[in-house]
């Protein structure tokens, strides 16, 4: 998740980032931060980045946030914008730009947190990605392209779409915590979790794949995973 925070004073910008991760890292939650000083800025910058949200400050030297917001959303429809303000005189305006929420300041770190929630929810999963280290590099890897992963020897083996496996030497605990915040995904036994976008089918005892993988489900956990598994195909199905 890519965030922008623009705000011409540095102390709102650095209270709003240093909330922000204490908040998603509780939340085990994969983002990075950028900061500008004045719309400008940022403006140029969304050119290379692919925003996922902005607070983006209303009072500001120079273009107001209204205006870059207009601007910005020539380019960009589907970024979350919240705007952060001591007022909320332009919200009519606000709604043009169709923007989320308006943190008014001074905003709590539990009214900030709220937000996050709600903006977690707004995400789309395909757009989720979890960021691991192979060979010495940070690869980032769509939720929705890992059909299951088993840990054994130390090393986590992750099974992506186009049979291509991943391996990396990470704790199974450390790996999981990320998934674990998705519906899709669930832990079968001590070693094995599974996307359940990829499963075609449960017996009771044992998932199919779609990539012919069978997975064994321990004993305790057969009826939970039944029940996960109808949870999703109705939540997939709209029900």
């Amino acid at each position: 998740m890519l965030i922008a925070i623009v705000d011409d004073i540095a102390e709102e910008r650095i209270l709003l980032r240093t909330r922000l991760e204490n908040i998603l890292n509780q939340k085990n939650v994969e983002f990075h931060c950028y900061e500008y000083e004045n719309g400008e800025a940022f403006l140029k910058a969304s050119k290379e980045h692919d925003f996922t949200v902005l607070f983006l400050d209303i009072y500001m030297d120079g273009a107001n946030g209204i205006e870059i917001a207009r601007e910005f959303r020539n380019t960009n429809k589907d970024c979350l914008l919240i705007f952060t303000t001591t007022s909320l005189d332009h919200a009519l305006e606000g709604f043009k730009v169709r923007a989320m929420h308006y943190l008014v300041k001074p905003y709590t770190e539990e009214e900030l947190a709220s937000l996050i929630d709600e903006i977690l929810s707004r995400i789309p999963a395909s757009e989720k990605k979890l960021t691991v280290k192979v060979n010495g590099s940070d690869l980032q890897i769509p939720f929705k392209t890992i059909v299951h992963a088993d840990h054994f020897s130390h090393m986590i083996h992750i099974h992506t779409t186009k049979e291509k496996e991943l391996v990396i030497r990470q704790s199974f605990g450390t790996f999981t915590a990320p998934l674990k915040e998705d519906s899709r995904f669930f832990i079968c036994n001590r070693g094995t979790i599974i996307n359940m976008e990829h499963a075609v089918d449960f017996d009771g005892t044992m998932f199919l794949l779609d990539d012919g993988s069978k997975i064994v489900v321990s004993r305790e956990l057969c009826k939970p995973a039944r029940q996960h598994f109808m949870d999703y195909l109705f939540q997939k199905e709209g029900f």
